[in-house]
């Protein structure tokens, strides 16, 4: 087929064709996007961002999962509350990095946001992924993640904290004079279900000397006024 009728036949301009068929045909080019995939970190030469990993792993692990797309391309999806806006364009930011030139998007689902960046190589950077709910799987950081993490504890501990934790005001009496007096304060709490995701919330807690309790079975709780205002410090609020 000409060029010409090439062009007629899909709207496009001549000179496009062209450059297609120089680009593919004489320069071996691959189709599709596939040449603008960033190398990996851990299969290929790609270079990790420490600080961002270790904050999208706490993510992933309070409020992440990874599904299977098509032509073996995976995504990474985290669910957070609509509420915290700030919080859902940090996210979008760091995925985009961890990911170079990822373009994340979002869904809006009853009450939060959806955020969703494809890579085919998700498992390579989380692999903990595997079938079934993550507490119904053992959760082990390999020794790779470990070391990213013990260099990161606090970018580990905000996104562990702002997906599945939250910051509340507790109050308690004492008899004071004959009565009872009010005392009121803030701490932390992180909320899971699985009890190996628990453990590694205390482990990066211990890394920067943060006391911590458990106060329930499935909840780690930051009471202390000198261990909140360390973590306030390491995390920032919830936005």
């Amino acid at each position: 087929m000409r060029d010409a009728d090439n062009a007629a036949k899909h709207g496009v301009a001549v000179k496009t064709i062209r450059r297609w068929r120089r680009l593919y045909q004489r320069q071996g080019q691959l189709r599709g996007q596939t040449h603008l995939a960033p190398d990996c970190p851990r299969c290929g030469n790609g270079i990790l961002a420490d600080a961002e990993y270790a904050e999208l792993l706490g993510w992933y692990l309070g409020d992440g999962h990874i599904t299977l797309g098509r032509r073996g391309v995976h995504n990474l999806h985290v669910v957070n509350d609509r509420q915290y806006r700030d919080d859902n364009a940090r996210l979008r930011d760091i995925m985009s990095i961890v990911k170079p030139g990822g373009r994340p998007h979002t869904r809006d689902v009853p009450g939060a946001v959806v955020t969703t960046v494809s890579w085919k190589h998700w498992p390579c950077l989380f692999p903990q992924h595997g079938p079934g709910r993550k507490h119904d799987r053992p959760i082990v950081l390999d020794d790779w993640q470990r070391r990213v993490v013990e260099a990161n504890p606090a970018a580990f501990l905000r996104g562990l904290f702002h997906s599945d934790g939250c910051r509340v005001r507790n109050w308690a009496t004492r008899p004071v004079a004959g009565g009872l007096k009010r005392y009121d304060y803030p701490r932390w709490q992180f909320t899971n279900v699985s009890a190996d995701i628990r453990e590694l919330c205390c482990w990066g807690l211990d890394l920067v000397e943060v006391p911590w309790r458990q106060s329930r079975w499935n909840c780690i709780s930051v009471s202390r006024r000198e261990a909140v205002a360390r973590l306030d410090e390491l995390i920032g609020p919830k936005t």
